[in-house]
Formats: C-alpha cells, structure tokens, sequence
C-alpha cells in the first residue's frame, strides 16, 4: 500500500504517522500552573536533539477547541518543567492524565499519583517514576499549520532509580533500561512494554 500525504486531512495524517512512526518514547512532563498546582501530561513527539548543552524535545498541539495546552503556558511563563519517563505499571495513568481537565483540577491527584522532593529542582517528580529529568526551557519553535510547538528544555539534572544504576565491564555507569522497564507509543491507544535487549558487536 503507498500512502499519499497530500490527500490526507491533518486528523488522517495524525492517525498514519502515530501507527507507522514506531515505537515513540513517552515525555511525562510536569509543570506549574500559575495557581501553584501541578499539570502532567504525556507527549509521544518527544527524542534527544543535542549533548552540549544536553537538550531534549517534545512537541505540543493545540486542545480539541484550539486553545493551547497547560503544558505549553505553563512552560512559557514559569520556565522549568520535569520529563518522566513512565513504566509498564503506569501506563493506566498516563492515559488518565492525558485527559482534557478544567483548569484547577489537577491530572496528578485525578490520576491518584504523589509527588516527591526532586533534588536541585524547584519542582517535585512523580513518585514511582524511575527516570525524572529536571528542565528549564531552551528554546521554542512554532511550526506547521495547526500549529505545533516545539518545546526544547535543556536537561539541569537526572534521577534514576538506584535499582537501575549498574556498571559496566569499564567499570562505567550503566543504566539497565530492562530495570526502568519503560512504555512505549503505538497507535491509538496502544503502548508497548520493554521487550528484548539485542546487543550488536561493533565492526
């Protein structure tokens, strides 16, 4: 079957992209809300674009009426945001707190998740999440037609859960990915578990 982008609606584009781009880590992404609340909401537009500064990358649609997301304002006006990586056992509230809430109610305790203390952050991380990363916004790119914003935060710290901190043969840290076990983005509203780990010698 060829495809032919051009005679596609944006909504049908959507849907093809999201089924053949696959899989897409998920960006769990916690943010402020000017009333001191907290917003967290997932991302599957999301990868790692530079190592000096260490920066990552998400993107953010608009909301079914055409408004902009919390996320979004949130990140313009406050700065700093916290992008987790959720696992198998969370992908239930992941789907909860990617609902559309009016804007004093908050998708951490409508997805009955605690927050905790995240070292050197202003911020707290959602508990049970084994990878939290701590960002202050980098930069940010409007594109395309509906449109997207493309949200670049650069990464000031990392927590990783102690269970999946192991060495190497060098003697190098090691995160084990099997032990942070993290969800995957498919089409629709199906995610993917950790899999197997195929390990290729180098030439």
């Amino acid at each position: 079957m060829d495809i032919d982008f051009s005679e596609l609606s944006a909504n049908k584009a959507y849907f093809t992209m999201t089924q053949s781009i696959l899989p897409r880590p998920v960006a769990w992404v916690l943010s402020e809300n000017v009333d001191g609340g907290h917003n967290l909401a997932p991302f599957s537009f999301f990868t790692a674009v530079c190592n000096d500064p260490p920066i990552l990358m998400f993107s953010i649609g608009s909301k079914t009426n055409g408004a902009m997301k919390d996320t979004y304002n949130n990140i313009i006006s406050r700065k700093n945001f916290v992008v987790h990586l959720a696992h198998r056992e969370q992908a239930q509230q992941v789907t909860l707190t990617s609902q559309e809430l009016p804007a004093n109610e908050s998708e951490v305790g409508h997805a009955g998740l605690s927050l905790v203390p995240f070292n050197n952050s202003s911020l707290p991380r959602i508990e049970g999440a084994r990878i939290a990363m701590n960002c202050e916004l980098y930069d940010v790119k409007e594109i395309g037609n509906a449109p997207h914003h493309l949200v670049f935060g650069r990464i000031k710290n990392l927590y990783i859960d102690d269970s999946a901190v192991e060495l190497d043969s060098k003697g190098r840290m090691k995160i084990a990915a099997d032990k942070i076990d993290p969800i995957t983005r498919l089409g629709g509203s199906e995610y993917m578990t950790f899999g197997d780990i195929i390990s290729i010698s180098r030439p």
